[in-house]
């Protein structure tokens, strides 16, 4: 098998329905698979006997999107593997094609993070011209996880999607272990998604308060598992995000310190994950250049 298309989906049937659609024109069944993890949605079912020809996973009570992908990759067997979100599709019509001629032309590549389209457009022509236009091709320390490609060789020499983090900055962690694998990620920005988000419905519905709890508790594991020395930047992020964002708002205030609860709740259990990076792995993230989202 040349190439796995795994998605993780959560209480959005209609997009997924819709993501299926687009991705149903670039297959060919003989080469190429679709993997789906349900994480706890039952509503998703219904959906499931209009698309026979992908693989069904699932659980029902839902674990996170990470430990959810963590699950999902172990049973993909493409040698690439094209992670999206349920909510974004490919705007590239030979993005398979694409992306193994990236890969054989550099051999030492794990990861291409894809060009996201932010936003609802009526075609994906409109969508196109939201883009950028000037090829942009570099190497890079992250991607984003509604688009992108992996070697699956490559994968498999990192702890996969951490288990010990639900959502929000799991995508880091495997760009960091493959860095520190010895592998390049590069950004290309000829291989595009549309990522079909409504930022100000997000933002009505809170979204932000939502990843802020998410992205404090993770930032400090992050630190707690990647880090030689962990205990001055978590203190820094504890210090910065009180500062910042609890002393300014009543709801951040509640955030942060559910946050904290949570870390000290889950500090032991985290803690068996540890696998510091090399130092030169850490130059090496420091002096690339980041990833614009």
């Amino acid at each position: 098998m040349e190439v796995s298309f795994v998605i993780v989906t959560k209480n959005r049937a209609e997009a997924l329905a819709f993501t299926l659609e687009k991705i149903r024109l670039l297959l060919e069944p003989s080469k190429h698979e679709v993997l789906v993890f349900v994480d706890g949605c039952a509503a998703t079912q219904a959906i499931q006997s209009d698309f026979p020809w992908v693989k069904w996973y699932g659980v029902a009570k839902s674990i996170g999107a990470s430990p959810a992908r963590n699950r999902l990759y172990q049973n993909a067997v493409g040698s690439i593997l094209i992670g999206l979100d349920d909510d974004a599709h490919p705007l590239t019509l030979t993005c398979i094609e694409k992306c193994k001629s990236v890969f054989e032309n550099h051999p030492n590549l794990g990861i291409i993070a894809f060009q996201e389209v932010r936003g609802l457009f009526a075609s994906d022509a409109e969508a196109l011209l939201q883009a950028e236009q000037q090829p942009i091709f570099y190497t890079t320390n992250d991607f984003v996880g509604c688009g992108f490609a992996i070697k699956n060789e490559v994968y498999q020499k990192t702890n996969g999607f951490p288990l010990w983090m639900d959502i929000y900055g799991e995508e880091t962690c495997v760009a960091y272990e493959v860095l520190n694998a010895g592998y390049d990620i590069v950004y290309d920005n000829s291989i595009l998604v549309n990522h079909r988000v409504d930022k100000q419905q997000r933002v009505a519905q809170g979204k932000y308060y939502f990843r802020f709890q998410k992205q404090l508790k993770n930032t400090i594991f992050f630190f707690l598992v990647y880090r030689k020395n962990p205990f001055w930047p978590i203190v820094k992020t504890i210090l910065h995000n009180f500062k910042k964002y609890a002393l300014k708002d009543f709801t951040y205030f509640s955030l942060f310190w559910r946050a904290m609860f949570e870390v000290v709740f889950h500090f032991f259990s985290v803690l068996k994950y540890r696998k510091p990076l090399n130092n030169s792995t850490l130059q090496k993230i420091k002096n690339l250049q980041a990833l614009k989202y």
